[in-house]
Order: C-alpha cells, then sequence, then structure tokens
C-alpha cells in the first residue's frame, strides 16, 4: 500500500482521513481525534496532505511540511463538485484527496504564523468598529425619539452626544440619562482599543519592509498594505496581478452563450475586507490627492469624464490592487512613471 495523496476532512473532534495510490484507488480509510492528528501523519511516509482551507488547516499544513509532506489547502467551494451522493466525513475526505490532483486545481497558499497574527489584528479590528457602529445607531435612535436629531458622521454624533449631556440633560429621565452616560463610556473605550489597534498596525508599516514598500503606493495605507500582506504574503500564489483583481471580486462578472460575451458588474467575489479597503483607498486618490500629475492620475481624471465617480473608483482599485501585486511579488518599488493606464 501506497499512499501518494492525503485528504483529511477537519472537524472540530474528529477528523477523517483518505489515501489514495498512484492510480486513484482509495486504499487507506481513518478516523482519528483532532489531537492524534498530527501523531498519526508523522507515521505516513511523505505524501501529498490534501485540506480545506478552513479554521487551524494553515497549523497542520505547516506541521506536515516539517514532516516532509507536501501540504495543499483548497477553498470548500472548489472541493464540493467532487462530492459523491450521500455526503459524510469519509466521502469529504475522499473528494478532498480527489480533488486536489486535478491539474486545473487553485491552491491556497500557507500562511505562515507571523501572517495569521496580523490576520487576527485586522479581524479584531472590523469587529470593534462593527461594535462602534451598532452603539452609535442605537443611541441615535434613542435620542430621535426624544426630539434630539443629530447630524450623519460618527465625530459629528460623538461631539453632539458630549455636548447634550453637558447642557440638555433635563430633556431625558434619570434612567435614559444613566443610560446615555453609561455607552459614552462604552463608546470611549472601543475608541480606544480601536485606536492602539491602528498604532500597532502603523508600527507594523514602519518596520516590515514589504509593508513599507506598498504604503509607497497612492490609495494604499499602512491598514490596506499590512491586510494585503497578511491575506497573500508574496503573492506567488497568484501568476498575475489580474488574478488577485479577481480573488478580491474587483473584475466585472461575465456571462457568455453562443459565442458572445456580456460584461456586467464586478463579481464581489472574494476577499470582502480587503475590496473593501482598496475601493476605499482609490476613492482618497480620487478626491484628496492634489498633485494630479503622475500617469495614474491622469488616465483616471480622464476616466471620471467618461464614467460614473463609483465605477471610475473600483477601475481605479482594481489597477491599485494589479499594482501591490507586482510590488510584492516582484520585490520592487513603485514607480509613478510606469503606472500610466
Amino acid at each position: 500500500m501506497i499512499i501518494t495523496t492525503l485528504g483529511i476532512d477537519l472537524g472540530k473532534t474528529v477528523c477523517s482521513i483518505a489515501g489514495l495510490d498512484a492510480a486513484g484507488t482509495v486504499v487507506f480509510r481513518r478516523r482519528v481525534r483532532r489531537w492524534r492528528l498530527l501523531k498519526v501523519l508523522s507515521e505516513i511516509p511523505a505524501c501529498t496532505v490534501a485540506m480545506e482551507a478552513c479554521c487551524g488547516a494553515h497549523h497542520i499544513a505547516r506541521a506536515c511540511e516539517k514532516m516532509g509532506h507536501q501540504a495543499r489547502l483548497m477553498p470548500a467551494h472548489y472541493v464540493k463538485p467532487y462530492v459523491k451522493v450521500r455526503k459524510n466525513d469519509d466521502r469529504d475526505a475522499e473528494a478532498i484527496a480527489e480533488a486536489s490532483t486535478r491539474p486545473t486545481m487553485s491552491f491556497v497558499a500557507v500562511k505562515s504564523e507571523a501572517q495569521l497574527d496580523l490576520q487576527a489584528i485586522h479581524r479584531q479590528r472590523e469587529r470593534l468598529i462593527g461594535q462602534r457602529t451598532q452603539l452609535i445607531n442605537q443611541l441615535r435612535a434613542f435620542l430621535m425619539d426624544r426630539g434630539v436629531l443629530v447630524a450623519k458622521g460618527r465625530r459629528a454624533f460623538e461631539k453632539a452626544l458630549s455636548s447634550f449631556l453637558a447642557e440638555r440633560r433635563d430633556v431625558v429621565s434619570p434612567s435614559m440619562l444613566a443610560l446615555l452616560t453609561d455607552s459614552t463610556e462604552e463608546l470611549r473605550l472601543l475608541n480606544e482599543r480601536i485606536g492602539r489597534i491602528d498604532q500597532s498596525l502603523a508600527e507594523v508599516a514602519k518596520t516590515d519592509e514589504v509593508v513599507l514598500r506598498l504604503t509607497e503606493i497612492p490609495g494604499i495605507g499602512p491598514l490596506t498594505a499590512s491586510a494585503l500582506v497578511a491575506a497573500i504574503g508574496d503573492g506567488r500564489a497568484f501568476a498575475r496581478g489580474r488574478d488577485l483583481s479577481a480573488w478580491l471580486g474587483l473584475v466585472p462578472r461575465q456571462i457568455s452563450t453562443g459565442g458572445k460575451a456580456k460584461l456586467i458588474g464586478i463579481s464581489k467575489r472574494g476577499n470582502t475586507y480587503l475590496r473593501k479597503l482598496f475601493i476605499h483607498g482609490a476613492r482618497a486618490v480620487l478626491h484628496l490627492v492634489r498633485d494630479r500629475s503622475a500617469p495614474m492620475l491622469e488616465w483616471v481624471d480622464a476616466l471620471k469624464k467618461r464614467r460614473h465617480v463609483n465605477v471610475t473608483a473600483v477601475a481605479l482599485a482594481n489597477k491599485l490592487a494589479r499594482i501591490a501585486w507586482a510590488v510584492v511579488a516582484n520585490n520592487t518599488r513603485y514607480d509613478r512613471r510606469m503606472a500610466a493606464g
């Protein structure tokens, strides 16, 4: 029994393993507790170990590579077509092994521990911002129910809330006043936590050489640069810049039939968080950059005259993503003279 490919269906407590030989026949099946998985893998001769890119997969993949195995991670939706009828954990493991042998399969690069740490910081920041937005919306509704209208925007709301608590305390009941005071303190703590995370990301931008090079690109700051490095590493998982743009969902969806191709809105697939950051960065370039002499800015200004500003922002975000990939994958720096339309 010679195992060439090992498919693992990762579970919270129990993992199913299916091994294929060179002909693609299932020659090995086993279920093990997750805490014993690495020990079992260390007893199997070096082969290709395939898993879905899910929680904990990158840690196991790094451990497999240290044992001499070749780790392959795949998006879960790419594996689904290979699952046979009557789905169960054993068939999932078999499908994972079979999918990894396909020559056209796209694989996920194994993330280092430093990348996962950076990614965790960004995810915590996004969660805290969501909580802050939820709190502000709730407090705005409380004030509106009592005839107090506040201008749009977070900073305008915080200023109005502080002024209200200082000057118009008699408008609301004592219980509501206590609630608003407590919520104001909660809002202050959320702002402090988000500020500390932003400061830590700014420190990363000063010390990480790749992040520092990315911040030289217009529209890409420490937040976007560090999130991109956490997501793609050295960028070798993408053959070209357009592949990164497609992964971010910044390219048009295509509907083709009868030899006719029709392009519609952007696909919005892939990494939602990174796509949002790139589009926000593109809007900053559109409206805030004063020096418009660079070739890329001349191109986007000409495009803005022909297309809606939102379309222009997405087109620029697409270009920024391609430039960012070139900077990371080719280990080079941004040259404003080379970024022409």
